[in-house]
């Protein structure tokens, strides 16, 4: 009998292995043909791909085409200005616009001239002495500079109302150009024979020479010959400056300020693009955040006016050659990497000078910058250890991108969606779930909190017939925060992602789009890019402050679907202080970490509360415009704006403002603090 049983044993394994070996094998040819297929249209693609490209080159080449640039040129100018128009989304949108840039154009007095020191204040600086009075080397490439450009970028350095500090210029003008030289010969015959009457702060410091000049054998490219200027400095810290570009008076006062009172070792501020030659005829403002590493992946968005402690640069080069054209957003991205204090001035004190041979007049004076930015986003990507990313660049720029990670491994997701009643919005938005996602392993919690209608019972019974979808009962008053918690303790998912009933898929990848950052180890909760019916934005990211109760708002509400956004933000995935629990991804670890949703905040702000709560544990929150949804918001609930709603609304703000009082006073730091919080375009204060 035990011999029988053995054999019997023996033989279900053996079945059991078979069975196996044929599931394996099975699933291996299912494989094998998708990616067979998949080679198939792919080859199809490329050739595709090389015929368009054989094309395109030989109507380049024609002399008719060439001869049609000026007329092109005309035309491209009509579609952009009607594409700015369809940008604005209505009648509404164009005012709205038309408002935001009087304001911009009221406030833009404000930054320029107008904000210089003046002479008692600029002398009172200069003898001011800071217990740090380090010296700053700033480090000017020349090549065949024009001399009105040359003359006003050294006298705005020889304007500065901080003493301590060197010009290093290394000249790799052509025989040309020779007046180049004549000219920084003429300033360093006048500045370095002066030094006799500079105060006393200044020359405690035992400084040599304040301007320091070599003429190259050779141009070397920007790279080259800014390290030849790196080779003549003397300075603890350095600084980048082009070469035809102006400096505000104050800058090197608030950035050695702020080397003091907070330890900074990359310090960066914001600027100004302007044209004709006047710092007063400003092109493009460009107030940034603080440092915010996704966003500075995307989009060089720290650019001008770096300087950075000499010591960032031990073991490494301060530019690599092979990026030139993105040079310094390899320098940046390498150098922030080892900084222990990155520091944002929110001052503007930068002027870039828009000429035709500037990048900041056109990214076609210099196409292969696109390449060499792409290149050092990917090597600094690889040095974080990410592999098989793609970068590529999106509609609002060339070198603004989009970064899509690799999804490691097919984690659970456990959709969590609070209900009661509503079952039309209810089916809209799990049907939506199981019609359009691609990613396949998740499960639909629907949270049933005190329905009434027989018709959502029924619904529910619908829906439980997918295996994906499950009901689960939670018995007490409304209280969002506790229908998650709840929630989130029956998921057996990796991850949460709390999501309101009232909203509808849009894009297919919405939930790989945001899993390939919440999976990231150091990042905390992701967000989607939400919109009402009309296709206006209803959520693009969470500003502190923002609004009537100064608690948390919603940045470009309102803004048409098409709009790029400030600089481009609604094109790229960013650092936020807060996502809305509309639509929220984060690991069920770290939701238990920070004690999931306080419950004291029952309806409104328990979202922002709990980003609060990972950013303060050192998590970073993310924004993606690349999972959309529509969001029918407050069809569920109603709004908050009158009656027993707006006193809880308001009592919870109250309760909001004290919790985070410190946070609050401190402002968001993505954000910055020129724009007005009173409006959500990032309009700045008048």
């Amino acid at each position: 009998m035990e011999d029988k049983a053995n054999y019997q044993q023996g033989d279900v394994s053996s079945r059991y292995g078979e069975e196996k070996e044929t599931d394996y094998r099975s699933e291996y040819e299912k494989e094998h043909l998708r990616c067979a297929d998949l080679a198939g249209r792919v080859a199809d693609l490329e050739a595709k791909c090389d015929e368009l490209t054989f094309k395109l080159n030989r109507i380049k080449e024609n002399p008719l085409w060439k001869m049609s640039a000026p007329l092109r040129r005309c035309m491209h100018f009509i579609i952009r200005q009607k594409t700015r128009l369809k940008n604005c989304g209505s009648l509404r949108g164009v005012w709205a616009k038309i408002k935001y840039k009087d304001i911009e154009r009221r406030a833009r007095e404000n930054y320029g001239t107008k904000s210089f020191p003046s002479e008692e204040e600029s002398r009172h600086r200069r003898e001011h002495v800071f217990p740090r009075m380090v010296k700053i080397s700033i480090l000017v490439p020349l090549y065949n500079t024009p001399e009105e450009f040359l003359r006003e970028m050294i006298e705005s350095v020889l304007n500065q109302t901080y003493v301590n500090w060197e010009l290093c210029l290394a000249d790799g003008s052509d025989e040309n150009h020779t007046y180049v030289e004549k000219v920084v010969r003429e300033y360093e015959a006048k500045v370095n024979g002066s030094c006799a009457a500079l105060p006393d702060a200044f020359k405690m410091t035992g400084s040599g020479s304040l301007i320091r000049y070599r003429k190259l054998k050779r141009n070397e490219g920007i790279s080259g010959n800014t390290n030849k200027c790196l080779e003549m400095a003397t300075g603890e810290y350095i600084g980048l400056f082009d070469h035809d570009d102006i400096l505000h008076p104050n800058v090197l006062y608030e950035y050695v300020k702020v080397i003091n009172e907070k330890e900074a070792d990359y310090i960066y501020c914001d600027e100004t693009t302007f044209k004709s030659g006047d710092i007063n005829k400003m092109l493009t403002m460009h107030f940034k955040p603080d440092y915010a590493i996704d966003n500075l992946r995307a989009n060089n968005y720290i650019c001008h006016f770096s300087v950075f402690a000499r010591e960032l640069l031990d073991g490494t080069e301060l530019f690599r050659s092979r990026f030139d054209g993105s040079q310094d957003h390899d320098m940046i991205l390498r150098l922030t990497d080892r900084a222990k204090h990155v520091v944002h001035v929110p001052k503007l004190l930068y002027y870039w000078r828009s000429h035709p041979d500037s990048v900041a007049s056109n990214i076609e004076a210099k196409p292969y910058a696109i390449e060499s930015a792409r290149g050092a986003v990917a090597d600094h990507l690889r040095r974080h250890g990410f592999e098989h990313f793609q970068i590529t660049s999106t509609r609002a720029f060339e070198t603004i991108f989009k970064i899509r990670y690799q999804i490691i491994g097919s984690p659970k997701i456990s959709i969590l969606i609070a209900n009661k009643d509503h079952v039309p919005d209810l089916k809209r938005c799990v049907t939506s779930i199981l019609e359009k996602s691609t990613y396949e392993n998740f499960e639909i919690l629907v949270i049933e909190n005190n329905s009434v209608e027989s018709e959502t019972f029924a619904c529910y019974r619908e829906l439980t017939e997918n295996d994906k979808v499950k009901v689960v009962n939670y018995e007490g008053t409304f209280n969002y925060s506790s229908v998650n918690n709840f929630g989130a303790a029956e998921a057996a998912g990796e991850y949460l992602l709390l999501l309101n009933n009232d909203t509808q898929v849009i894009t297919v990848n919405w939930m790989e789009e945001m899993l390939m950052y919440a999976q990231r180890k150091d990042v905390g909760a992701v967000g989607a890019k939400l919109y009402y019916g009309d296709k206006t934005i209803q959520h693009a990211g969470v500003v502190l402050g923002l609004g009537a109760h100064r608690t948390a708002g919603h940045s470009h509400y309102g803004q048409h679907r098409d709009n790029l956004g400030y600089m481009g933000r609604l094109c790229y995935a960013q650092n936020v202080s807060a996502v809305t629990g509309a639509c929220l991804l984060v690991k069920k670890a770290l939701f238990e970490e920070v004690g999931g949703l306080d419950e004291s905040f029952v309806v409104s702000l328990n979202d922002v509360d709990f980003c609060l709560k990972l950013r303060e544990k050192g998590y970073l929150n993310v924004f993606t415009p690349f999972a959309e949804l529509y969001h029918f918001e407050s069809m569920s609930r109603g709004l908050d704006d009158d009656g027993e709603r707006a006193q809880r609304y308001n009592r919870e703000s109250e309760r909001f403002r004290e919790k985070w009082k410190e946070v609050l006073a401190g402002g968001d730091p993505y954000y910055n603090p020129n724009f007005s919080l009173d409006r959500s375009d990032f309009a700045l204060k008048i």
